[in-house]
């Protein structure tokens, strides 16, 4: 036990650091890329007309410090359990091949998507909201440094999904690096507070089965709805899609096919 203790001991200020930089990095480089392209064309993709105040910046900062501090205590756990030889994370291609690497990363993808769309709805139940994901609903115009603004609880419900699918599904670690790596850019796009995804991530276009910055936005703005990370999936197949998706992201990716549509509604 004293052994288990102190290797954890030592791990964790590095995972620690990388956790916390990964979070930086990410909502930082959002934002320079808003600022940079916002006179280009951004500004007119702006969601909603609130502004967020300093003050929620404030918060969604040390919001997602404090979560990010959480992750790295049981991400070293991880880091432990690979170590005792408790959980498996391949490494290089003698054991397995890039086969095994692809086919894992998509099914982690997957199977996150499940974990946060379900844990996410359960969150909104009255008796949960509060102590769970109340803190995150505090950004009513969401920006990229709200990726990790969580809760305790909400953290540690969405810090529990890796070592628990690592238990189950043996991974190498470059897809676990890549899954890490996914899940932080895609969350801080989803907080973004502007539409970054091109036409294409509409509904009913060849990339339309994704979440977009709009459908994450409406979430915020109006408390329910769209409660997916990754894809529409679930929330097309429970009725939990916001009724004017659609409309919304083509207003502002895709005019025309905004106009088109509501020309067609118009003639039914």
């Amino acid at each position: 036990m004293t052994d288990l203790l102190q290797t954890y001991v030592s791990a964790w200020p590095g995972i620690w650091v990388i956790d916390t930089v990964r979070y930086l990095v990410a909502a930082a480089l959002m934002a320079a890329i808003l600022r940079i392209f916002w006179r280009a064309g951004l500004a007119r993709r702006k969601l909603q007309a609130r502004d967020a105040t300093v003050r929620d910046v404030r918060r969604e900062v040390l919001a997602s410090l404090r979560s990010a501090l959480i992750f790295s205590l049981l991400g070293t756990i991880v880091f432990v359990a690979v170590r005792q030889g408790w959980v498996t994370i391949y490494r290089g291609f003698d054991e397995v091949g890039p086969l095994h690497l692809a086919l894992s990363l998509a099914f982690m993808l997957i199977a996150h998507d499940t974990y946060f769309y379900w844990t996410h709805r359960a969150m909104h139940h009255r008796r949960l909201f509060t102590l769970f994901h109340g803190l995150h609903h505090l950004s009513r115009t969401p920006t990229a440094w709200a990726a990790y603004s969580f809760s305790i609880p909400e953290a540690i419900v969405q810090g529990a999904f890796v070592p628990l699918f690592i238990v189950f599904v043996p991974m190498h670690d470059v897809a676990l690096f890549a899954f890490v790596a996914v899940q932080i850019v895609r969350n801080v796009m989803g907080h973004a507070g502007t539409e970054i995804h091109p036409a294409s991530f509409g509904p009913g276009r060849w990339l339309g089965w994704n979440n977009t910055t709009t459908h994450h936005d409406l979430h915020h703005e109006t408390g329910r709805y769209n409660y997916g990370l990754y894809f529409r999936w679930w929330d097309k197949l429970m009725g939990t899609e916001h009724p004017d998706y659609r409309r919304k992201f083509e207003s502002i990716a895709a005019p025309r096919a905004a106009l088109e549509t509501l020309k067609a509604e118009v003639r039914s």
